[in-house]
């Protein structure tokens, strides 16, 4: 059995000494896909270190267009390989070719490493810092080590661990990348990696600032993520397996960044019922439906105030829920859904519809929709906030505001939280006393519009308080503020000004590029 080479100090090779081997699954077939995929070992994660070290004080002078012009090439590259990029990831994952892989996820992809790209040319990014009286300067600058990122299941393409988010801001914050993919895709990754290197040989980088590795154990997961050569983690994916390794980073002094898990709590208004009842109904299907209800932001918990007007609501929701399920990612998602319905109606929740696994080919679970009373659910509020990562939401019946107010006050930490409200203002009174509460447990705070669109922008949260992620002060997404988790802050205290970093100098090395001079920002020269 011959398994799939590694990505190591810049060759492929096959693994060294590995402890186990896996296949992908089609989820849509249940049957195993035909490559097979080593499990390493810490012996060869070190190795990985110790090249990506070699990176690092390369790296560390390299100019800034070398890693600009990489970013491109490798945009570039992944086009050219768009067909058997989503040829691999549909058959890894069941998503539609068109419009989700070809159409939506691979121009994301591309367009977010050239947006990177762009930063990395302008610098503003590195918020170059100059107390001129003082000759006190500071800038953000690399970490000095490499930055392992742990990609999730839901997006192959956008989150890859060599490609999405996380690894286009890592490379253009200037450090070096150890990727360790998603178990659910790992042809997908290894097609991406392949790119990668490509634009890693054609630009000149130095051969480690890239390296796959497509499964590792657990314990040498939590020496990764702690060891004294990483400069910092980026995780997305399960709120168990994330605090395992947060818990072996903060031991160490290691930066880690988590995305965990969301409920994405949706408030609708009495008026905006009253107003548009059908469209909303549509519109939180639609939203819980996107990606088969395996996006982070998808609304699994909805909060309505308890008369006709929501009893109308929930049977027209009820109505689109009663469809046919698609295809979930993997027999986990099968598992994971049912216990958390089982854990919601054991805390009281009425199943409307669903609740229970499909039967067929593919790993099916039906729509769900469920509903309990507001006084229910304040018995036990944190059981039942519940990430099911599927077609599954919760629906809570408020007896009044104040009761919706006190439900408001009980949320935990979310990506996002959206209020629904009449466009004529008869609902801003009550807006104007939950809104306040949910902002503070919210990254983005959405208005008439369902969360789960990210874009990427400049502007963009995609974060929020814990147990969303592992810090409220940082998004995953949006260049450049996402460059800022994979960097140090420099700071240089009466140095030479020919030993300053070109940016730290009193001229403007690109006479573009912003910078705060002694409190203001200016493009001009010191």
């Amino acid at each position: 059995m011959t398994l799939s080479p590694v990505l190591i100090a810049g060759a492929w090779r096959q693994a060294q000494n590995p402890v186990g081997d896996f296949t992908a699954v089609n989820p849509a077939t249940r049957i195993a896909l035909p490559d097979v995929y080593p499990v390493s070992g810490w012996p060869e994660v070190e190795i990985a270190l110790h090249a990506a070290q070699e990176a690092v004080s390369i790296l560390r002078t390299a100019p800034c267009e070398l890693l600009a012009n990489f970013l491109e090439q490798y945009a570039a590259n992944i086009e050219r390989r768009a067909d058997a990029l989503v040829e691999m990831a549909h058959l890894e994952t069941a998503l539609p070719q068109i419009p989700r892989l070809r159409a939506v996820e691979l121009p994301r992809t591309a367009d977010q490493l050239r947006q990177a790209a762009a930063a990395v040319r302008d610098r503003s990014w590195r918020h170059a810092t100059l107390d001129v009286a003082r000759n006190i300067r500071s800038i953000y600058a690399p970490l000095g080590g490499a930055v392992a990122v742990f990609g999730p299941n839901n997006f192959p393409f956008a989150f890859n661990s060599v490609a999405g988010g996380d690894f286009a801001a890592a490379i253009a914050a200037g450090n070096p990348v150890i990727a360790k993919a998603n178990t659910g895709h790992p042809g997908t990754t290894r097609l991406f990696a392949e790119a990668a290197f490509e634009a890693i040989q054609h630009t000149g980088l130095p051969p480690a600032t890239v390296q796959l590795l497509y499964r590792i154990p657990p314990d040498a997961g939590f020496q990764l993520v702690s060891h004294p050569l990483i400069g910092a983690t980026g995780f997305t994916g399960s709120r168990a397996a994330g605090l395992k390794l947060k818990e072996a980073a903060d031991r160490a002094g290691k930066p880690i960044y988590l995305e965990l898990s969301s409920i994405n709590p949706i408030f609708v208004l009495p008026g905006a019922l009253h107003e548009r009842l059908e469209a909303i109904a549509a519109e939180l299907f639609a939203s819980c439906s996107l990606g088969v209800g395996q996006f982070c932001t998808k609304p699994g918990f909805v909060v309505l105030m308890q008369d006709a007007a929501s009893e109308t609501f929930l049977a027209a929701v009820r109505e689109h829920f009663v469809s046919p399920p698609g295809i979930l990612l993997g027999a986990g998602g099968v598992r994971t859904i049912a216990q958390a319905v089982e854990k919601m109606q054991h805390y009281g929740a009425e199943v409307l519809t669903g609740g229970e696994e499909v039967a067929g080919d593919g790993f099916c679970y039906a729509n769900t929709l469920l509903t309990v009373s507001g006084d229910t659910y304040l018995e036990n509020p944190h059981a039942l906030q519940i990430e099911a990562f599927g077609v599954v939401s919760l629906v809570v019946l408020a007896r009044d505001a104040a009761q919706m107010q006190e439900i408001a006050r009980s949320l935990e930490g979310n990506l996002t939280g959206s209020f629904y409200t009449h466009s004529q203002g008869t609902d801003d009174a009550l807006y104007d006393q939950i809104a306040p509460i949910v902002r503070d447990r919210v990254g983005r705070l959405l208005n008439d519009k369902m969360p789960t669109g990210v874009a990427v922008s400049p502007a963009m949260n995609h974060g929020g308080p814990y147990p969303a992620t592992g810090h409220p002060g940082f998004t995953a997404v949006g260049i450049p503020a996402a460059m800022l988790r994979f960097t140090a802050l420099h700071c240089y205290d009466n140095v030479r000004p020919h030993r300053l970093p070109p940016e730290l100098q009193d001229r403007n090395p690109t006479g573009t590029m912003w910078r705060i001079i002694n409190g203001s920002w200016t493009q001009a020269d010191a």
